[in-house]
């Protein structure tokens, strides 16, 4: 036989067919998809890889089962090699989004306390996205579908509830959980699970802060990813406690987040939800999990990146 056709070549031809089947058979939401490109359009806050940060990917991490610690490190390095910091504290909406990361208990079970400080950081940082192209738009959209009043203070009001009212998560306690510190700041569940943290600054500060590392990507072996792209599947540690798999946008400004995730909670009423897109040169799933009137959760699933799905 020749070799070019050996039994690993055929495996692997077979790996990259059922990947372009899998991804071909997902169902497209083409408006859905139409919006969110305007919003990657309008981003103009969001980071450049090769200019505003850089990564090291490194190594594939292996699996881990749900509830172990324990896992190989296949990166020895933090992922982020570099951030442009000035631009971080400066662009207005990622510098109100810094302050509200440690405004909350890590712990799940552990009432939250809200001051009247930290009402006033939510709500200037809620003004701050509220001012971008990228949620006007969104919010557009929304009034469009009779989802949102076209006021813009009820707008306000109806973010503010589904981000940041608090409510129980673990019901032992008390109130302790909201959208916001579950998607953008991450928790821990019974001190042994790390639930939520998708947001790629809290991954980056908590890394330069060494309460995380980074154990590696996490991907098929038809679809690697770059040091580019902005949406990766990781594998980390953070105090003490493994996540084996999380997804994260990177780059991303808090706004165009928001914005996907608050459209998607608002034209479904299912409990769960997950939308397929094509954004940019990605395919993504999207998965919204609500928590009554409030989001419980929220992040992306890379399908395909660098157009392969196409």
């Amino acid at each position: 036989m020749d070799p070019r056709f050996s039994c690993g070549f055929l495996v692997c031809l077979l790996a990259v067919a059922v990947s372009q089947v899998r991804a071909s058979s997902q169902t497209v939401n083409h408006e859905l998809s139409g919006l969110f490109n305007d919003l990657w359009r309008l981003d103009l806050s969001r980071f450049t890889p090769g200019v505003d940060y850089n990564l090291a990917v490194q190594g594939k991490a292996g699996f881990v089962p749900q509830g172990s610690n324990n896992a190989r490190d296949r990166a020895s390095s933090p992922l982020f090699s570099d951030v442009n910091e000035e631009k971080l504290t400066t662009t207005t909406t990622f510098s109100r989004l810094m302050k509200l990361l440690d405004n909350y208990e890590r712990s799940t079970g552990v009432a939250e306390s809200v001051t009247p400080d930290e009402v006033t950081e939510n709500n200037l940082f809620l003004d701050a996205v509220l001012e971008t192209e990228v949620m006007k738009r969104a919010h557009r959209y929304l009034v469009s579908k009779g989802m949102s009043n076209s006021n813009l203070g009820q707008f306000k009001t109806q973010l503010y509830t589904i981000w940041f009212r608090l409510y129980h998560r673990d019901r032992k306690g008390g109130e302790d959980s909201c959208g916001f510190e579950h998607v953008f700041v991450g928790e821990t569940k019974h001190g042994s699970d790390i639930i939520g943290f998708h947001n790629w600054v809290q991954f980056y500060l908590q890394e330069k802060s060494s309460n995380l590392d980074y154990k590696g990507y996490k991907a098929r072996d038809v679809d690697l990813p770059d040091s580019d792209d902005h949406v990766l599947s990781l594998q980390f540690s953070w105090h003490g406690l493994l996540k084996p798999v999380g997804s994260t946008f990177i780059g991303a400004s808090p706004e165009f987040e928001m914005a996907l995730y608050t459209v998607i909670f608002l034209i479904n009423t299912q409990r769960h939800t997950s939308v397929v897109v094509n954004i940019d040169q990605c395919q993504l799933e999207l998965v919204v999990v609500r928590q009554g009137r409030s989001l419980g959760t929220a992040y992306p699933k890379l399908l395909s990146s660098n157009s392969r799905h196409q």
